[in-house]
C-alpha cells in the first residue's frame, strides 16, 4: 500500500462522482453517490422519522444526557479506545486544503489548523503523518477528556507541531492557546450534530471569530433522514430530528438549508455545500443501505 496521500487520492473517487446508471450494476461496488429516491422511498423515510420522533424525552432525562455529554463520550471512549474511528484516508480527497503543501513552500509558510472534536485524532494524525511543514501547527479539543488522553498516547502524536486539549465548545468564550482571527482551517467532522441544536449557533460564531479572514471551515455530517435516523426506536428522540444513541451520545440530522442558514448567520460565504444521498451495499449479504451526508466549505470574508 503507498504510503502517501496523493497516491491514495488517485485511486479513491471523489465524494459524488460514482454514479449508479443501471440498477443491475448495485453490487458491482459498496458504494453509490448521489442516489435518486423515489416518492415511495422519501415517503417511507418522513413516515419513519414521524413515528421514531413522535413521543419525545422528557425533560428530567433530556436535561441529563445534556448535562453529561462529556461523561457519556468519556465512557464511549473507555470502550472503544482508539478502535472505533479508522484513520479518514478519504480526509485529502475530499478536503485537499488539508493536504501537505508542495516541498517548495513548506519552508516560508506558516499554516495553523483546528479541529473541533478531534476525538482520538482520526484527522489530526494523518495530518501530521503525512505533512514535512515545519511551519505547521495543529490544534485540537473535544469534550472527552479520554479521548484527548488516547490522542497524546499515539506514536504518531507530535506535541511539537500539535497541541490538544479539553474543552466544551459550546461555551460562550473558548478558552484556546491561540488568538482570534489566528486560524488557517477549523475543520468540523460529524461533530456539530452531537450538540443540542440550541448551542449550534453560538459554536459557529466561535468558529468565526478564531479563523482568520480568508480562513476556511470545513465541515461534514449527517443528512436529514440518514439511515441511522430512521433505525431509532421510539423514546429515543430529544427534540425534533435530534436523538440519543444507545450509548448515551446525541446525534442531530442536518438539512442542507439549515446549514447554509447557521453558517450565513455566523458570516461565513459559501464555497460548497453537497447532500449526498449514498447507497453502501454489502455485497456478500446482498444488502442496501441508504445514508445521507453533508459536506460543506464555508470561508470568512477577508
Amino acid at each position: 500500500m503507498s504510503d502517501t496521500p496523493a497516491a491514495e487520492n488517485e485511486k479513491r473517487p471523489q465524494f459524488g462522482t460514482r454514479l449508479l446508471t443501471d440498477s443491475n450494476d448495485v453490487f458491482k461496488h459498496n458504494a453509490w453517490d448521489h442516489v435518486q429516491w423515489d416518492e415511495e422511498q422519501e415517503l417511507a423515510a418522513q413516515t419513519a422519522v414521524a413515528k421514531n420522533s413522535a413521543t419525545k424525552m422528557d425533560e428530567e432525562d433530556k436535561n441529563r444526557f445534556q448535562a453529561d455529554a462529556p461523561k457519556f463520550w468519556d465512557s464511549f471512549y473507555g470502550i472503544h479506545d482508539n478502535r472505533f474511528f479508522k484513520d479518514r484516508h478519504w480526509l485529502f480527497t475530499e478536503f485537499p486544503e488539508l493536504a501537505p503543501l508542495a516541498k517548495e513552500s513548506t519552508e516560508q509558510q506558516h499554516r495553523s489548523i483546528f479541529e473541533l472534536g478531534c476525538g482520538v485524532g482520526n484527522t489530526i494524525l494523518p495530518l501530521l503523518q503525512y505533512s514535512s511543514e515545519a511551519q505547521l501547527k495543529v490544534f485540537g479539543c473535544d469534550f472527552s477528556a479520554r479521548a484527548i488522553e488516547i490522542l497524546r498516547s499515539q506514536p504518531q502524536f507530535d506535541e511539537k507541531r500539535c497541541e490538544v486539549f479539553v474543552m466544551d465548545a459550546t461555551l460562550d468564550q473558548w478558552q484556546v492557546p491561540f488568538e482570534e482571527n489566528s486560524q488557517d482551517i477549523i475543520v468540523m467532522i460529524f461533530v456539530l450534530s452531537a450538540i443540542e441544536p440550541k448551542k449550534m449557533q453560538r459554536v459557529l460564531d466561535n468558529c468565526y471569530r478564531y479563523l482568520r479572514p480568508g480562513g476556511l471551515l470545513l465541515f461534514r455530517d449527517y443528512g436529514r433522514y440518514d439511515l441511522a435516523q430512521l433505525r431509532f426506536k421510539s423514546g429515543k428522540c430529544l427534540e425534533d430530528n435530534f436523538y440519543v444513541r444507545g450509548d448515551g451520545t446525541m446525534v442531530y440530522f442536518f438539512t442542507e438549508e439549515e446549514l447554509r442558514t447557521m453558517m450565513t448567520q455566523a458570516g461565513l460565504k459559501e464555497e460548497q455545500l453537497i447532500v449526498d444521498r449514498r447507497l453502501q451495499v454489502n455485497r456478500g449479504r446482498g444488502l442496501k443501505m441508504y445514508r445521507v451526508w453533508i459536506q460543506t466549505k464555508f470561508r470568512k470574508p477577508l
